[in-house]
């Protein structure tokens, strides 16, 4: 927007004493992106773009019909034009408890990094990318894992996948992480002492995909690694420790290799009851099972159109249900008649597209100019490490919607890579690589042009043949 309308005035409210800079942005093929994440001093910002004010205050209210936004700090602001991009928050299993922490942005991690130093058991509920990437870090501490699904890491992959990394969590030896390329979310030092400990109920940003490196995430134990995994359940209930004792209920001790698993002989301060019945104590239970879009401060006396996840409905411009009100990134649902392999995903790079469109379109609408749909809503991609693999997703990657009408293809080769392909009526639609694959390129060809694959059959996939060579 700054660069659009360099003589108008562009006010960014945030409650969050930083901003969050896209760095290092790479395309890494047409519909493929990776960058950096860097918190920085809005000050930064404002020097940019002299037409930039930052205003550093939540928004208490939004009166629609008068052009208002209503700050906490009691003013008032004027827009022409407003785009929400209040993103989400962590979707809590219970709220108001001291001993559930959610994880999802950098003030969260500090939190779970202090509680994580004396901890000798936790309980992770949830199965995305968070949960997947704690998992995996944590080291000295016994975890008991809650999935509600079949297989691992249920939001990014098939029970394939999962088979193909769970190896990686019970390895004893990690190897040495690769230096990491992405940067650390953590809050520089030089402007740490004049920061507010944010209360747990504000919403700091998201993390980005490396949002652990540079934390210290061990527990008080000395071997590195045990996870249990309790699948196919949800937590029913939390006891704290005197409710615990009052219910005479037994709780187990941690599962070694599937022998019967023994009462627990040890006081913790909580108990998970999960809905398989089993009953683990823990020291604290981390709740990383989504998020839900941040809507509440805007709906009050206003006509939003909602979608079934809870974001502000947007047509193909970004546009709400009200005038002159765009919406951006977590808060919003794409409304539109999406393209066949696209779907929205609440992530980082479809956050990065969407408010680099809604700046477009709000440019568009303002000088009467008509606009396309972006490219990057052609197709679903995403790319980013999981367990130190590279992994990238790519159109319907989990049969998204597609019902039984379609087939897979796989090849897996173990502790190395693992490609899957999802076929419809002989076209590609959707893929995942794990590993050094190189394929992506040419399977973003495949799915964009739709091209009749029929003739290849298995041969699609066969390492013998260099498919990038056929296809490029």
């Amino acid at each position: 927007l700054a660069t659009e309308f360099p003589s108008e005035d562009i006010f960014l409210i945030t409650a969050s004493p930083v901003i969050k800079a896209v760095t290092n942005f790479k395309q890494v093929s047409k519909t493929l992106e990776e960058f950096d994440v860097e918190e920085q001093p809005s000050s930064i910002l404002e020097k940019r773009y002299p037409n930039i004010k930052v205003i550093q205050s939540g928004v208490k209210q939004l009166k629609s019909d008068e052009h208002k936004i209503f700050t906490e700090d009691g003013k008032e602001y004027i827009y022409e034009k407003l785009c929400l991009c209040a993103g989400a928050k962590p979707k809590l299993i219970f709220e108001g408890n001291p001993y559930v922490l959610g994880i999802r942005d950098t003030d969260s991690a500090q939190a779970f990094q202090k509680n994580l130093a004396q901890a000798e058991r936790i309980v992770v509920v949830g199965n995305g990318g968070i949960a997947l990437e704690l998992v995996y870090e944590i080291q000295g501490c016994e975890v008991i894992w809650a999935i509600k699904d079949k297989a691992i890491g249920n939001t990014f992959f098939d029970a394939g996948a999962a088979e193909f990394l769970i190896p990686k969590l019970t390895a004893e030896n990690r190897e040495t992480p690769i230096e990491c390329k992405r940067t650390k979310y953590t809050v520089e030092g030089s402007w740490e002492k004049e920061r507010p400990t944010a209360a747990s109920d504000k919403l700091g940003s998201a993390l980005g995909p490396d949002w652990h490196e540079g934390l210290h995430l061990k527990g008080t134990k000395e071997f590195s690694h045990k996870v249990h995994i309790e699948i196919l359940c949800e937590v029913k209930n939390i006891h704290l420790q005197q409710e615990f004792i009052q219910l005479q209920r037994t709780s187990l001790s941690f599962p070694k290799e599937e022998k019967n698993v023994e009462p627990d002989q040890v006081l913790w301060p909580v108990y998970v009851e999960l809905t398989n019945g089993k009953i683990y104590g823990c020291d604290f239970i981390v709740s990383a099972t989504g998020v839900v879009p941040n809507v509440k401060p805007f709906l009050d006396g206003n006509n939003f159109a909602v979608g079934e996840d809870g974001g502000l409905k947007v047509d193909e411009h970004m546009h709400t249900s009200v005038p002159d009100v765009y919406a951006a990134g977590d808060i919003c649902t794409a409304a539109w008649e999406p393209s066949p392999v696209w779907h929205q995903m609440r992530l980082w790079t479809q956050a990065r597209q969407m408010g680099w469109y809604a700046a477009k379109c709000m440019a568009a609408d303002t000088l009467g100019e008509s606009i396309d749909m972006d490219f990057s809503f052609e197709l679903f991609a995403h790319v980013t490490k999981f367990f130190n693999y590279k992994v990238v997703v790519l159109g319907k990657f989990n049969a998204q919607g597609l019902g039984s009408d379609h087939e897979l293809m796989l090849r897996c080769t173990k502790g190395q890579e693992y490609v899957k392909v999802v076929m419809q009526n002989g076209r590609m639609v959707g893929a995942v690589l794990i590993g050094e694959t190189d394929l992506e390129e040419t399977f973003e060809n495949l799915i964009l042009n739709q091209m009749d694959l029929s003739a290849y059959g298995e041969d699609l996939l066969n390492p013998e043949i260099d498919i990038e060579d056929y296809f490029d």
